[in-house]
């Protein structure tokens, strides 16, 4: 008897170890929005190229994306290639969140690499990021026509994201 309780927490450490790993799996790598299929955020905030004020109404250009992104992002660097191809080659507008980052150096960096945004929102203390529920940068928004929330994507926008997530949706929104 003795020997089998000196065995109880290594039984117990295993079940442990069991019902933890068949949770790793579960939600895969979804991030949930509570905003998908609700209406686009009310905020007031200035654009980063100047100190005009603009709301959710100023988004006209409708379906858009809303990019959050930063100069202190290294994987919005990473993606901003394709959002530039994007800018080019799709009808879609595209609009930026330039989310906790220096104004100044945000203006440089879109002068030196190329301007993808209609115009971007300077969220300067995250507020609209946070209505939005926003992890970090890059994350990326479908606004329907409507200015619903359609799709989020957390992480680097690439033509392979493009094609299962938002262009799907974008043709469904078509028909």
């Amino acid at each position: 008897m003795s020997r089998l309780i000196k065995f109880i927490p290594l039984v117990l450490f295993i079940l442990l170890v069991l019902s933890l790993f068949s949770f790793l799996d579960k939600g895969q790598g979804e991030l949930k929005s509570v905003l998908l299929d609700k209406d686009f955020p009310d905020f007031s905030l200035t654009k980063l190229s100047s100190k005009e004020i603009v709301t959710k109404d100023n988004l006209v250009e409708l379906p858009s994306l809303l990019n959050v992104w930063a100069t202190w992002c290294i994987a919005c660097r990473v993606e901003h290639p394709f959002l530039m191809k994007l800018k080019k080659e799709s009808t879609i507008s595209i609009y930026g969140l330039n989310y906790k980052d220096n104004g100044v150096k945000a203006i440089n960096l879109l002068n030196q690499i190329g301007d993808p945004y209609e115009f971007s929102i300077f969220d300067q203390e995250g507020k609209l990021a946070i209505d939005l529920g926003v992890y970090g940068a890059p994350e990326t928004f479908l606004i329907d026509r409507k200015g619903v929330i359609r799709v989020r994507h957390v992480g680097v926008l690439t033509p392979e994201v493009w094609e299962e997530k938002f262009k799907k949706v974008l043709d469904y929104l078509d028909e």
